[in-house]
């Protein structure tokens, strides 16, 4: 898998929040959900373009990390929760789960 880093802003499709893209960003800091837009992370090679629902939280040693799941094509898939990101979605997220 090769990274290709893609500074973008967005609107979130979800919730309407603009974000500020740094070249990681893969969702929405606000809701947590993102756009089905990457075949490998930041090629935007995708045609799916279906809304990635937020799901769950998986911790991996000292690493969290976001499922989503695509609403049109199912499609799962786990992306790095980062600094910016909502404490209250999270928290939201991972009571869902119990």
């Amino acid at each position: 898998m090769t990274f290709i880093k893609t500074v973008e802003d967005f609107v979130c499709e979800h919730c309407s929040v603009k974000v500020l893209g740094d070249g990681y960003t893969n969702h929405c800091p606000s809701c947590l959900w993102s756009k089905h837009v990457d075949i490998e992370p930041g090629d935007r090679q995708e045609t799916c373009h279906g809304l990635m629902e937020p799901l769950g939280i998986e911790i991996f040693g000292k690493e969290t990390k976001l499922v989503q799941k695509c609403q049109d094509c199912g499609l799962v898939r786990r992306n790095r929760i980062d600094e910016k990101d909502s404490q209250i979605a999270i928290i939201a997220i991972s009571s869902k789960c119990l």
